[in-house]
């Protein structure tokens, strides 16, 4: 069987191909300094001259020295220096030395590929029929060949700019379209026999050969790419630290490596980050994990009770999907949020998804005769197929039957990792897999999160409308030293931000409650002269902005109901007027740096070059710590146990509140007070027709409230794309209050 059974171009079509092709590789390349050109970092990757000269050797050994006439090599040490893997070819320079090739150098390179390009020109032009018929056939595939070094390219390229202290930038920061990620939905797929392998119109390589049956079991497969943020659970559950997750070998490799997290991801202050081809970046939490070997998908799949999915069931779905998706033309280079919606999600583009298929030839399958037949069949073990393109591969190079295929342990390709479900963990109630999307937000954070190794609930959701009259009762406790410090040092603030040159600006207040706190920024700051207060609490915040409306009767008030952790728009009430933000408490701690950051940096999106003024707790004694998040009088305990009763109430549990305490407990090592539920008993309760089965001790983590100090939180909001213009201190307890101005 043929490399590619069918070629569908038009032979005008093909020789377009054929210098759009070429022409990329030169693109890519370009703005990419001859030094650049010459790193090669690992014995897995190659300089990007090395690929630049690869691909137009392939042309000129397997094409134009075939069936050009008299056609002469543009050099003939080429043919061993760029020889990658043809042993009927002839010696190869050794792959792990390719970077110590320093001539030919960048402009010889480049001379070489124009030179190819003119004689497969001349060839197409003079060739007869017949011959012309099998060099169409090589230029397709040389073509799709050169596509992958492209995509090779990048992730070598970013593989080297990864080791330089420096951090530098292929390309420029685009800022990827903001989606809020809904939780795993897992539609069941019933037993079926199934038709896998291309279907014969268009190339393919020939390890897409022959088509042939497969029998799926039933199955579900999840309904996006596993996420950064999920990825950190399992890190922060102990993924990488459990043997029992792990392939033997995988532990081997996890050990011998010190893998620890994705590739190219380091903690930062307080925060991860992870290089990418705008250099280093914080990790953006609904964007799909990338930068992870088989092993550790494979190990976060046994984590989250599920395994990765077969070749045949990713093929057999993708076949129903659209075959686009953030591939190369989207200009990211990096993978992006699922933008949500029904059906299957990130089936191609984002990242290479790493299935439990080894690479094995299909049923009858026969390389190719002569050196070609080494591009694919000789490779056909102990490798691991990867399915749906990535950011980085070209749009016409990728299609449902197309198969990739790199060694369990590599990780430097942009590869993730989407879940699958057995039948019988579709039947589960307790687990994550869904047979229907959930279209309730809250019941589905409830269900996902009480689903995970480490039950836990967003702390958003425990401000409903009594959550807030009790967190308002919190803040008239005596151990609650928060607002009594805040007020001190908003104090000093006060007639500093008086002083401001600012004119008829609106107050956008993200939280905002039952806006105490507001009144005394009002009474201060004469330029204000409207009012937008947002709150999750649709109720809480209409009798909140009513309250403010009739005591400010020259004040425009305009509530904005939403999740603030979430992308708002400001009402086109106040679009045209200078904005000042306005976070008091230290609600910033509640969020996970890597939240933080996001928040902050939907802020500064959101105002539009306006100020904002927020208040972080700092860091003190543990003591006084543990004692306000845990009162004599139970408030905070209240405040708590009402999460519980609210699932109860709106989502029809039968959870007992009195087999659950309330624990507040200082986590040193992340610099946070942490609240918990915890069970005082073996017990299973039912939410939703869900049922979930709890152990005496076990805990539901509710909150966090990391403390700071301020050289944390000066860097949490460069981060985010702040500056401190100024803060103000509260001496004992430690409660600061900072001015942060859009740092662009």
């Amino acid at each position: 069987m043929s490399i590619a059974e069918k070629i569908s171009s038009s032979p005008d079509a093909l020789q377009e191909r054929f210098r759009r092709v070429r022409d990329d590789s030169l693109d890519l390349a370009a703005g990419v300094g001859p030094e650049d050109q010459m790193l090669q970092s690992m014995p897995d990757a190659s300089p990007m001259k090395w690929h630049l000269a690869h691909t137009s050797w392939f042309f000129e050994v397997f094409l134009l020295e075939e069936f050009l006439p008299g056609y002469t090599p543009f050099d003939e040490g080429f043919r061993y220096l760029f020889n990658s893997y043809y042993q009927a070819v002839g010696a190869q320079y050794p792959r792990p030395q390719r970077g110590l090739i320093s001539r030919p150098n960048a402009a010889e390179v480049t001379a070489y590929r124009h030179h190819v390009d003119s004689h497969v020109q001349r060839l197409l032009d003079s060739a007869d029929d017949t011959t012309r018929e099998k060099i169409e056939r090589l230029i397709e595939i040389g073509c799709n060949h050169e596509q992958q070094h492209q995509e090779l390219m990048l992730t070598d390229l970013l593989h080297g700019f990864a080791q330089n202290p420096l951090s530098p930038a292929y390309r420029p920061w685009r800022q990827a379209p903001l989606h809020a990620v809904r939780p795993l939905s897992y539609a069941a797929v019933e037993e079926t026999q199934v038709m896998i392998g291309h279907a014969g119109e268009g190339f393919c390589f020939d390890n897409e050969y022959p088509r042939h049956k497969a029998l799926l079991q039933r199955h579900g497969l999840a309904d996006r790419l596993v996420t950064n943020a999920e990825w950190l659970e399992f890190m922060a559950d102990g993924g990488y630290d459990t043997p029992a997750l792990w392939l033997s070998d995988g532990w081997a490799a996890r050990q011998a490596e010190g893998w620890t997290a994705p590739l190219y991801w380091r903690q930062d202050g307080e925060g991860w980050t992870s290089m990418t081809l705008s250099g280093r970046r914080p990790i953006e939490l609904e964007a799909p994990v990338v930068h992870v070997s088989y092993y550790e998908a494979d190990a976060f799949a046994r984590w989250a009770d599920r395994r990765l999915p077969t070749e045949m069931e990713w093929e057999a779905a993708a076949r129903g999907v659209a075959r686009s998706g953030n591939l190369r033309s989207s200009g990211l280079l990096r993978p992006a949020a699922a933008a949500g919606g029904a059906g299957l999600q990130q089936m191609f583009g984002d990242v290479w998804e790493w299935t439990q298929s080894a690479y094995l030839p299909y049923p009858g399958y026969k390389a190719a005769e002569g050196a070609i037949g080494e591009y694919n069949g000789k490779f056909m073990i102990n490798q691991m197929v990867l399915r749906g393109g990535s950011c980085v591969t070209p749009d016409d190079h990728i299609r449902a039957s197309y198969r990739n295929f790199f060694y369990p342990h590599q990780r430097w390709q942009f590869c993730g990792l989407r879940l699958a479900a057995d039948a019988a963990d579709l039947a589960k109630v307790h687990g994550l897999p869904r047979q229907e999307a959930i279209d309730d937000v809250f019941q589905a954070d409830v269900l996902t999160g009480l689903s995970r190794a480490q039950k836990m609930l967003p702390s958003k959701y425990l401000y409903d409308p009594e959550g807030s009259r009790l967190f308002e009762d919190i803040c008239e406790l005596p151990e609650y030293y928060v607002p009594g410090a805040e007020r001190a040092v908003m104090e000093q603030a006060l007639p500093h931000l008086a002083g401001l040159d600012i004119e008829d600006a609106a107050l956008v207040e993200f939280g905002s409650g039952a806006s105490v706190k507001t009144r005394r920024v009002l009474d201060s700051l004469p330029w204000i002269s409207a009012y937008v207060p947002i709150d999750i609490s649709a109720a809480h915040l209409a009798a909140a902005a009513a309250s403010i409306d009739g005591d400010y009767p020259d004040l425009q008030v305009v509530p904005l109901a939403g999740d603030f952790t979430q992308r708002l728009t400001v009402p086109a009430e106040v679009r045209d007027r200078p904005l000042f933000g306005f976070f008091p408490g230290s609600t910033i701690g509640n969020f996970t740096p890597e939240e933080a950051t996001g928040f902050l940096a939907n802020a500064r999106r959101l105002l539009a070059g306006g100020r904002l003024l927020i208040g972080a707790d700092l860091r003190k004694d543990q003591a006084v710590l543990e004692a306000a998040y845990d009162d004599a009088q139970g408030v905070t305990a209240a405040f708590d146990l009402n999460l519980l009763a609210r699932i109860n109430r709106e989502l029809g549990g039968d959870i007992d509140l009195a087999k659950f305490r309330h624990r507040a407990i200082w986590n040193e090592a992340k610099s946070r007070i942490e609240m918990h539920l915890e069970s005082l008993a073996d017990q299973t309760f039912g939410i939703a027709g869900w049922r979930f089965a709890m152990k005496r001790g076990e805990t539901i983590h509710t909150e966090n409230s990391h403390k700071f100090t301020v050289a944390q939180f000066t860097r949490l909001a460069s981060e985010a794309g702040w500056r401190v213009e100024r803060h103000w201190v509260n001496p004992a307890p430690e409660f600061a209050v900072f001015l942060l101005r859009d740092a662009a």
